[in-house]
């Protein structure tokens, strides 16, 4: 990354306005986390390193996209690794793409619009590390169909009010939370 984009995304994560104060920490442990490691979007950082996810919701922001993540076994929004890409819009969108197989995508606001960071445990050959992730909300036709990936067990358009019946951990009631605050 160089030093100019590093700065740019740096400011841009400082000026984002949490919605709670759980997410105004993280804000800063990934400020600080960006700032202290110049490869931070690579995941060969064992620590840790940037990962970015969409939030995806219908036209009507009454359901969202959930991956029945297969590793985790958890529901959650779309995303994964940068891979290396400061780009984390692009990185977002690539990845709700590859994990939905959804060609209507768009973004409902061009901002971030959550941050969160969170464990990921030990696997074979991998380390225990943190996922600084950075999210964006997008939205997308619920008629189209889906593509189901290697990475996940199932993929649903879950009523937003529903979601904690799915097990829905903290950070992807947050995301609910913040829905009706989007574009419309």
């Amino acid at each position: 990354m160089t030093s100019n984009s590093r700065r740019t995304f740096l400011a841009e994560l400082r000026a984002f306005a949490p919605f709670d104060a759980r997410e105004a920490a993280m804000r800063n442990r990934l400020v600080a986390f960006v700032a202290a490691h110049d490869d931070a979007f690579d995941r060969a950082l064992e620590i840790g390193h940037v990962t970015a996810s969409a939030w995806i919701v219908d036209p009507t922001r009454t359901r969202a996209l959930l991956t029945h993540h297969r590793k985790l076994d958890k529901w959650l929004q779309l995303g994964g690794h940068v891979d290396g890409d400061p780009d984390v819009r692009r990185a977002a969108l690539r990845e709700a793409r590859e994990e939905s197989g959804l060609a209507s995508l768009r973004f409902v606001d061009d901002a971030i619009y959550d941050l969160d960071v969170h464990s990921i445990p030990a696997r074979p050959g991998e380390p225990a590390h943190d996922h600084y992730d950075v999210r964006f909300a997008l939205e997308a036709d619920p008629g189209e169909p889906l593509v189901v990936t290697a990475e996940s067990k199932e993929l649903a358009w879950i009523p937003i009010d529903a979601l904690a019946q799915y097990g829905a951990d903290e950070s992807v009631l947050r995301l609910a939370r913040k829905t009706r605050r989007l574009p419309g």
